[in-house]
């Protein structure tokens, strides 16, 4: 039967792959790559992708011989990925995308002097004393230009817009009155500072993406390339195919589980959404709800550990502690973000009488495992490794890259050829391009912000409008504090990958949230939660508009849905800065299981409340009750934890004797 399903999944990819490059295209800008009509070029193309893979391995294998200081490392990178980003990208939509623009090479030729530039120049960089001469202030201009130009390309104007408006800021901020002035910098300083210290475009942001997302986006690429996509999408469909709403629980768990590791919402959307979307639909679900589940699903991957799409690793790096600390305290928010979005599927396919698929139409999950669960192995080496080993994050995903192509070989249906890791190293570099020309864009505004002191700025502006708002009520003012920072997340976070938003947001609003008493942890996945809900919140929600694209639903409508399913996680970022607990803070066995029962309560309520069933129709009042017993349980005092409970039991009992009165609806 499994190979039967395998059968049908491939046949439905390869019937598929035009319809799924083409919603890519129309959703996501970053994959309207040039298609050169000339064999050769494409060749030579592939073989400089898969070099600049090789390279990056080379790098993170520890080799003595590839060693250097990072600042070279990160101009090699950035050099690399503006290469790419103007051979593959047209400067215009609807510029020629089978040949280069003559323009194109003149950009290219300074994309490689660039690096070279710098390792010429590296001594007198690092020099105390170091003042950059007209050279190098003309290289430092043309760097800041080759970025905003090749930002502009794949990701859109927004990005570069902002950019443009700090650099100004940087000038011209001496004549802003009040709290955002300041003494103002000269162009020569402002280029120094963001091109020859370790503060701007060769700085923190770009460090993240040529280690840890540069080396995980490999891993991804492989873990595809040898069928863990598949393995995902069996082991949910033998997991919850048979339940009630069956198909909309395997479109969560695959679209999570590929999440997890791909980090890219979009992707995984067209991905697991091309399989579970049109199953969802046989079973009645409506167009915009199957394109949601499948959409909220894939933004939540990036908060699932163990791997958050390289979003652990990140915010570790930023912070400046243990992977195993992010992890940690990412779990029982994640899970109170899945059982809202699976409570709310249950209720949905109770009030619907949406039933499982036939049992005889599923994989069993013992041959599932036997055929391709091997490939479990070396997600498990990354996660063991990272808590019981003393190795760096880059050895150790180094390792686990050269672990996944060996434990391929173990079984005919993952194998994979020599071409076959050749195509997946080759992805992976274009896969990189996106989101490591976003954080050299980032390192602009990062720099700025630095130099001129605007985060601490903006963070008093943020406090100061929550204070001036309630005085003498310090809740209510912190309240409307993480209110204009979840706004000012959201708004940043709008059209941008994930990890680029996430650090914006770390840089401008984190610091508000950390003035006012709040963890830098909890601050910071505060402002990560809400970076990665911008994907699915229109105006801008390219997930839930990709979704939309194959269920052939409303975008505006599916979107909407999307923030209906997704309301756990709009809540779950305000629970842990009341409640810390539900990181994990200083809590025991029992505390922490207690806090996870409390809140996955409280969160079945909020699905009962949006839902508006509960084995059958609840009236209005009652919604009401569940979403005021919801907040109770969100609270960490004891007192409110029973008020909760005590209500939330006489609404179940109040339902169940409603439900009796009258023919039962799909129990």
């Amino acid at each position: 039967m499994a190979e039967e399903t395998n059968v049908l999944h491939q046949e439905l990819t390869s019937e598929e792959a035009a319809k799924q490059e083409a919603l890519l295209e129309k959703h996501e800008k970053a994959a309207r790559t040039r298609k050169f009509s000339s064999p050769v070029l494409n060749k030579a193309l592939s073989l400089f992708c898969f070099l600049f893979t090789i390279y990056h391995l080379a790098y993170a294998s520890g080799i003595r011989m590839m060693q250097m200081v990072n600042f070279k490392h990160h101009a090699i990178h950035v050099g690399l990925i503006l290469i790419l980003s103007f051979v593959l990208y047209p400067a215009w939509e609807k510029a020629s995308r089978k040949r280069i623009a003559w323009y194109d090479y003149f950009f290219t030729a300074i994309a490689i002097a660039e690096p070279i530039y710098v390792f010429i120049r590296y001594d007198a960089f690092i020099s105390t004393g170091f003042k950059p001469s007209t050279l190098d202030v003309i290289m430092g201009t043309l760097l800041v230009i080759l970025v905003l130009e090749a930002t502009r390309r794949i990701s859109g104007m927004a990005l570069p817009i902002l950019c443009v408006i700090f650099l100004l800021y940087g000038i011209f901020g001496r004549y802003i009155p009040g709290l955002f002035r300041h003494r103002g910098y000269d162009w020569v300083s402002i280029i120094k500072y963001l091109t020859t210290d370790i503060y701007g475009i060769y700085g923190s942001s770009i460090k993240v993406s040529a280690t840890y997302i540069i080396m995980f986006i490999i891993f991804g690429e492989v873990m595809n390339k040898c069928g863990m996509g598949q393995l995902f999408n069996d082991l949910a469909s033998s997991i919850a195919g048979g339940t009630k709403g069956g198909p909309a629980k395997v479109g969560v768990i695959a679209s999570g589980l590929l999440g997890m590791i791909n980090g890219a919402a979009v992707a995984v959307v067209v991905t697991t959404g091309s399989f579970t979307i049109p199953l969802m639909k046989k079973n009645n679900y409506s167009d915009e709800f199957a394109g949601a589940v499948v959409a909220t699903a894939s933004v939540g991957g990036q908060l699932m550990p163990p791997i958050m799409g390289a979003a652990a690793f990140v915010m570790a790096e930023t912070l400046g502690v243990k992977y195993a600390i992010i992890v940690t305290a990412a779990i029982i928010p994640a899970i109170v973000y899945y059982s809202g979005i699976l409570f709310q599927v249950q209720l949905r396919a109770n009030k619907e009488k949406m039933y499982g698929l036939p049992k005889d139409q599923l994989p069993k999950i013992s041959t599932v495992l036997k055929e391709r669960g091997h490939l479990i192995i070396p997600i498990a080496f990354l996660v063991i490794m990272m808590f019981a080993s003393g190795w760096t994050v880059l050895k150790i995903a180094f390792w686990s890259i050269l672990i996944t192509i060996a434990v391929a070989e173990l079984r005919p249906v993952s194998r994979m050829s020599l071409k076959d890791v050749y195509d997946a190293f080759a992805q992976a570099a274009r896969s990189t391009v996106s989101v490591a020309i976003s954080c050299a864009c980032v390192g602009i505004i990062v720099g700025v912000c630095s130099q001129t002191g605007f985060a601490l700025n903006i963070a008093s502006a943020i406090i100061s409008i929550g204070r001036n708002a309630f005085p003498t009520i310090p809740a209510l003012s912190l309240f409307l504090t993480l209110l204009f920072t979840m706004v000012t997340c959201m708004i940043l976070g709008m059209g941008l990958p994930s990890i680029p938003s996430y650090l914006i947001t770390a840089t401008i609003a984190a610091p508000a949230l950390i003035q006012l008493g709040v963890p830098d942890l909890a601050a910071h996945m505060f402002c990560f939660y809400f970076a990665m809900f911008a994907n699915l919140t229109p105006p801008v929600a390219l997930a839930s508009f990709a979704a939309a694209g194959i269920s052939g639903g409303n975008p505006m409508k599916t979107g909407w849905v999307s923030v209906k399913l997704a309301i756990a996680g709009f809540i779950v970022p305000y629970m842990f800065i009341y409640n810390q607990g539900l990181l994990l803070y200083d809590v025991n066995l029992f505390s922490g299981a207690w806090i996870l029962l409390t809140s996955v309560i409280g969160v079945a309520l909020i699905s009962v409340a949006a839902e508006g069933f509960l084995f059958t129709k609840v009236p209005i009042p009652v919604r009401v009750l569940s979403g005021a017993a919801a907040l109770l349980l969100i609270s960490s005092e004891p007192i409110s934890d029973v008020v909760g409970l005590v209500v939330t039991v006489s609404i179940v009992l109040l339902q169940h004797m409603l439900a009796k009165r009258k023919p039962l609806v799909g129990v």
